[in-house]
């Protein structure tokens, strides 16, 4: 068991611009050996709040500690950070490996040693004599990483690193994350693309409006939401009305010709029992998988953040607006 912080820490983060509240009062903790989603649709905050846990902007108000220790205060704290904000940039006319060797003259310690293993590391270890300038998106993304891999981090974060990217860019950068987190690297991923955040991540923290109003396990974020059924009958109409009318189940509606509703399964066993006995006849009465796009829909959009909540983040929910 060790005692040592954790390598992010923010509490009470906030980021305002004039009347604008980008960033409000966010808390999170993400610990060694995450692979933790920063999720939010755009304009939550998110890459403000990254800009702030690098120094690169300093907070209206609250901390961020990396490792312990306060970015804002001294440079030390990036010591073993590393990442980029937005799209990494290069100079196109230069290769590779002349961009990466600009970059570690820059980081100094030998920094130019790491160079060959960060190229390979991301797969452009035979496209490291070719200008950048005709490198595709992902290539660009991946050399990023590259650059980033110069510092040696312990923790790695990246914003958006997946957006822009085809089907096969997509799934060669979540490869490389997890090949990375695997050799014991802590990664914080701002993503709006759920899919890839589902497939790579444990934990996540979920930004409305500038607020958390999720943290925790995906797991623990879909047993709070509860089970979502879908039913098909011999008369929806009726069906629905009973669906209303059964204590235990909750939000029936109909969607694209079913009746979808969510309940327990003690409850769906007495709605069964409602509907034959009110002689209507089950064609389908069936769980969906909640995806965690069903879920962070629920959280961001709407009146929803509540239902849909794990019992871990309900304070968080409750302060939602």
């Amino acid at each position: 068991m060790t005692d040592a912080p954790p390598p992010i820490e923010v509490r009470g983060l906030v980021k305002r611009y004039g009347e604008l509240t980008a960033v409000d009062g966010v808390d999170l903790t993400v610990e060694a050996g995450d692979i933790y989603g920063y999720l939010g649709p755009n304009g939550a905050g998110k890459t403000t709040s990254l800009r702030m846990m690098l120094g690169l902007i300093r907070p209206t108000a609250g901390t961020v500690r990396l490792f312990g220790r306060d970015p804002n205060v001294t440079a030390v704290a990036l010591d073993g950070v590393a990442g980029f904000v937005e799209a990494p940039t290069f100079y196109p006319y230069m290769s590779a490996r002349r961009n990466l060797e600009l970059l570690a003259a820059f980081d100094g310690d030998d920094a130019t040693q790491w160079i060959d293993s960060a190229l390979d590391t991301v797969e452009l270890a035979g496209r490291a004599g070719d200008r950048v300038g005709g490198f595709s998106h992902g290539m660009r993304q991946r050399l990023g990483i590259a650059a980033a891999l110069l510092r040696t981090p312990k923790l790695l974060l990246l914003d958006e690193p997946a957006t822009g990217l085809d089907p096969a860019g997509m799934r060669d950068m979540r490869l490389l994350i997890r090949r990375l987190a695997d050799e014991g690297m802590t990664v914080l991923l701002s993503s709006h693309l759920l899919a890839e955040v589902e497939e790579l991540c444990d934990r996540v923290a979920i930004l409305r409006s500038g607020r958390i109003v999720y943290e925790g396990t995906i797991a623990a974020l879909a047993r709070g939401a509860g089970t979502v059924y879908r039913l098909a009958s011999t008369d929806d109409d009726r069906a629905r009305a009973i669906c209303a009318a059964q204590p235990g189940i909750a939000d029936p509606k109909v969607e694209h010709g079913r009746i979808t509703f969510v309940a327990d399964e003690a409850a769906v066993a007495a709605l069964s029992r409602s509907l034959v006995e009110a002689g209507v006849l089950i064609h389908e009465l069936a769980p969906q998988t909640v995806t965690l796009e069903d879920l962070f829909f629920s959280l961001t959009e709407g009146d929803g953040a509540a239902a849909a909540a794990g019992p871990e983040s309900q304070a968080a929910v409750e302060a939602a607006p």
